[in-house]
């Protein structure tokens, strides 16, 4: 793996070059391996959170990492496009505009015991730009290369907050194109609830149920470019102990083994279908 700067990273997707890096900074990593009409996100895989911010911080690591999204950059690590966060999203949420990406408060309990000085919060709101600078080459790239394109944008939630029941996965299409691409949710959504997980997990999936998909991770690729469909998923943490901070490895890896085989079935009939 390389270490690049945000220029080096978009001339190597602009000249179409195969290559493994992290950021300048260590605030995301990407992965082309090789140049095709789709690729898998893990915006909130990332756990680091930069030292000069812990002693203002209110939260603790083990409320930091509860609202994070662990192991899903894991599960799709095998796909040949991948980017990902480093960075914790108490640090900036990649998921939410530039504005709102630095929270005051999280989930309902005060974040910062002082607030922010401007020169902390604009270290941060670089990273944030600097991530979106790449996406915007990325998507670019492989829209001018096939014509259409399409991003798993994985995510996890914690299940055990509901009140009720709730899927085991969750897609959220409130801002894509239904009307176009709705035969390809469709059959995501169904890919999803054929995989067989350990642990008697139950296999549900559903739309809409528990996120709608107004991540701005999605909305930027969309707004952006008329040809890409964005597919914000979501697996319930039925691969860890929530409350106990442990991951079952057997889970995580139980679903990368399976998108091994369905993802690029699903993203090649997805080209098929629209590339013409």
């Amino acid at each position: 793996m390389l270490r690049l700067s945000i220029s080096e990273i978009i001339d190597k997707i602009n000249s179409e070059v195969i290559f493994h890096a992290v950021s300048e900074d260590y605030s995301f990593t990407i992965k082309i391996d090789k140049y095709v009409p789709y690729t898998c996100a893990a915006v909130h895989d990332g756990h680091q959170f930069r030292k000069e911010l812990w002693d203002n911080c209110l939260h603790s690591e083990y409320d930091r990492w509860y609202e994070e999204d662990p192991e899903t950059k894991n599960m799709v690590q095998s796909h040949p496009i991948i980017i990902a966060g480093c960075d914790s999203r108490f640090e900036y949420d990649l998921n939410r505009a530039p504005e709102e990406a630095v929270f005051e408060t999280a989930w309902g309990k005060q974040l910062w015991k002082s607030p922010l000085p401007n020169v902390q919060k604009e270290t941060s709101l670089k990273k944030h730009t600097n991530f979106y600078k790449v996406v915007e080459a990325l998507i670019s790239k492989l829209e001018d290369k096939f014509g259409i394109c399409i991003v798993y944008d994985m995510h996890s939630y914690n299940w055990q907050r509901w009140n009720r029941e709730v899927p085991t996965w969750n897609l959220g299409i409130s801002n894509v194109d239904n009307n176009r691409f709705g035969s390809f949710i469709e059959s995501w959504r169904a890919i999803l609830e054929s995989i067989n997980l350990p642990n008697d997990i139950p296999e549900t999936a559903k739309i809409n149920d528990t996120f709608q998909g107004h991540g701005y991770f999605l909305k930027f690729i969309t707004n952006n470019f008329k040809n890409t469909l964005v597919l914000a998923t979501e697996i319930a943490k039925v691969y860890c102990d929530e409350y106990n901070q442990v991951i079952y490895p057997e889970v995580v890896v139980a679903v990368e083994n399976q998108l091994k085989d369905l993802l690029p079935k699903h993203a090649a009939d997805f080209y098929k279908t629209f590339s013409s």
